[in-house]
């Protein structure tokens, strides 16, 4: 009897924990090679974009700011999702344009200014 529930307790807990570490980086952290939609990445990109400016990476007033496109490009090791984000508030206009990059799948891979 004590057996089974410590088994019983044992399998409560891997379950619960695999469920909580899923929630915790499952919503833009994408496994496997199949090409994330369009919604995802410009939702990944949001988020990306957020915390940018809560790490202080970028101005805040970049908060406001909606995409101006998402598309699938050719990048450096094959298909990449670019997204761009245009400012027209930045005091830097080298600063304008916003521009992150994702794997196909749909995982950040970086983010800057040039859009190289």
């Amino acid at each position: 009897m004590k057996k089974l529930l410590a088994i019983t307790i044992l399998t409560a807990g891997f379950i619960g924990t695999g469920g909580a570490m899923a929630a915790e980086s499952s919503s833009c952290h994408f496994h496997g090679k199949k090409v994330a939609t369009e919604e995802t990445v410009a939702n990944c990109a949001t988020e990306r974009k957020e915390l940018l400016i809560k790490q202080g990476k970028i101005d805040p007033s970049w908060k406001t700011v909606e995409q101006d496109k998402v598309e699938l490009v050719d990048g450096k090791k094959g298909k990449e999702w670019l997204v761009t984000f245009t400012n027209p508030v930045a005091e830097d206009k080298t600063k304008e344009k916003l521009y992150l990059f994702f794997t196909a799948p749909g995982n950040f891979i970086a983010a800057n200014f040039t859009g190289k």
